[in-house]
């Protein structure tokens, strides 16, 4: 079980998030609550640390890991797609 104590928040829609730390190394922010729509298994390792991944054929959802949506894909303040300051204007 995750914490619900101490949850961060998405800095552009307020959100409750998690951040979690994924098998490269990066950080993911996911969503707070798990989904059964959700791609990204979220667990806690026996330091404490929120980790993530992507379930695979080889290594399926396991039974101490939850589904969560990866917050950039929920987040209703996304900015547009792309970056503006690298668009062609002719």
């Amino acid at each position: 079980m995750l914490p619900t104590r101490g949850l961060a928040r998405c800095r552009r829609c307020g959100t409750a998030v998690h951040w979690t730390i994924t098998a490269a190394g990066a950080r993911l922010a996911v969503d707070a609550n798990p989904s059964a729509l959700g791609n990204t298994a979220v667990y806690r390792d026996g330091t404490g640390t929120i980790r993530s991944r992507r379930p695979t054929a080889e290594l399926p959802l396991l039974p101490y890991e939850r589904l969560h949506l990866p917050h950039a894909a929920t987040c209703i303040a996304r900015p547009p797609e792309g970056n503006p300051s690298r668009r062609h204007v002719s």
